[in-house]
């Protein structure tokens, strides 16, 4: 099988290295991954200026682009063959429940199933050190043909694990995203240039208590593997308007 790593981390991650030694005994690996990080560029593409590809050797490329942009591009051509199989991460940090909607790791497998390529992100759910991530670079290549399985074009799948030891078997549990709030902080400095700089501070992450979510599952230790759908959903009936509404705008 023909495997493209990406991430939002950077080629040179710990995370996406620990999945290519682990894919690499039994399958065809390529990278190609942004070369630099791009934590938090959501679903970003590079609409308005050319991306630069480099190759680093064989088998491993970067883009100065997002995630979503290097599976854009691997399907486009980059590549000399178009991948069986899209794998973002390992993510360091959760990508849990609410957490997608930034995610740029989660963004690379939902653009792979959007073009019809089966996508998984992987994420470790730690924020210290030591990330270690073999275990679940070791559960993926174990786990890759039945993942694959559950997989569908309106969906991709996303999977989070603890940090644990190597060498450590996880039990998996299927399970449905959390919702989370950020409570976040913000820092101010005003600059001699006469602009005033914002910078996030830590913050903090509310999640709620659901039994069945993917939160839960990492919180007693097993592995989370959640399908998310690909394509927004309309939430129940627009009732009790005009089917023609005319707008009064302001002039």
């Amino acid at each position: 099988m023909r495997i493209l790593l990406t991430n939002d981390d950077g080629y040179m991650a710990a995370g996406i290295i620990a999945l290519d030694s682990s894919l690499s005994r039994e399958h065809e690996v390529w990278i190609l991954a942004p070369d630099g990080e791009r934590s938090g560029m959501s679903h970003a593409l590079s609409l308005r200026h050319p991306l630069k590809i480099r190759k680093i050797s064989d088998r491993h490329y970067t883009c100065s682009g997002t995630p979503a942009d290097c599976v854009i591009l691997a399907a486009q051509g980059v590549l000399p063959f178009k991948p069986d199989i899209i794998v973002s991460g390992i993510n360091r940090g959760p990508n849990l429940g609410t957490d997608l909607v930034y995610s740029g790791t989660a963004a690379a497998a939902r653009q792979a199933s959007m073009i019809g390529l089966p996508g998984i992100a992987v994420s470790l759910a730690s924020y210290v050190d030591p990330y270690r991530y073999n275990a679940l670079a070791n559960l993926l290549a174990i786990n890759l043909d039945d993942f694959i399985g559950l997989w569908s074009p309106d969906v991709f799948l996303n999977l989070n694990a603890p940090d644990v030891p190597d060498g450590t078997i996880y039990e998996i549990e299927e399970t449905v995203p959390s919702r989370r709030r950020y409570r976040d902080t913000l820092k101010f400095f005003d600059g001699p240039d006469g602009y005033t700089y914002c910078f996030f501070g830590e913050g903090t992450i509310e999640t709620d208590p659901e039994t069945g979510t993917d939160e839960d599952a990492v919180r007693r230790g097993f592995a989370s593997l959640t399908r998310i759908a690909v394509y927004p959903h309309a939430v129940g009936e627009v009732a009790g308007l005009p089917r023609n509404v005319e707008l009064e705008v302001p002039r």
